[in-house]
């Protein structure tokens, strides 16, 4: 399929995850006007760390990257946007000529490889503690929440280098990708409780 481009800095779009955006720029304001006359569907991909500093150009991206639905959107009067994307799959993104403002990729939808019954059992209840100690005030998680999804939620809660995060996201195989985060969880110091505001 072909979509629409957006590059930010550190930007991975999980399947299933909500991403708000402020939309200012020319170029993405068209994007959203484009989109929503279309399929509603946009790639989000994160700029490679060592071009940062080009964000107004066209930087390169990471090939791995999240397709999105606009799912929610408001139009400002002076033409701005807030949006909600959701997460809808990983794909690999080739990146194609476009008369537009924006940045046109072709994109792959990518399959994952689950987990066996039994890798399954194991790491799903190591993930749900992960999760919890991470987010003190969820008080559970759905029992039928796909291991795929368990083991990118707790991602989604790790303050990690954008190059780790790349790597960890790249990964297909459910087993490896809760394996990896799991290995992050644990080498990652808990964030103290906060105080109570006064």
């Amino acid at each position: 399929m072909i979509a629409p481009l957006f590059a930010l800095p550190n930007a991975f779009l999980f399947p299933g995850a909500l991403m708000p955006l402020h939309i200012f720029e020319p170029r993405y304001k068209q994007m959203i006007e484009d989109s929503l006359d279309g399929p509603g569907r946009i790639v989000m991909a994160a700029v490679l760390e060592s071009h940062h500093d080009q964000l107004a150009g066209a930087p390169p991206v990471f090939e791995y990257a999240g397709l999105g639905e606009i799912r929610h959107h408001e139009r400002l009067p002076d033409g701005r946007f807030f949006i909600n994307l959701i997460g809808c799959c990983r794909v690999h993104i080739r990146e194609l000529p476009s008369s537009r403002l924006y940045r046109r990729v072709e994109a792959a939808v990518l399959e994952e490889t689950p987990a066996t019954r039994e890798e399954d059992c194991e790491l799903r209840v190591k993930l749900r503690e992960a999760i919890l100690a991470r987010t003190p005030k969820l008080r559970d998680l759905p029992l039928d929440m796909p291991l795929g999804h368990m083991a990118d939620f707790l991602l989604m809660r790790l303050e990690m280098p954008q190059s780790a995060m790349q790597e960890a996201f790249a990964r297909l195989s459910t087993t490896d990708r809760a394996r990896r985060a799991l290995a992050e969880h644990a080498r990652r110091p808990l964030r103290p409780p906060q105080p109570p505001a006064c």
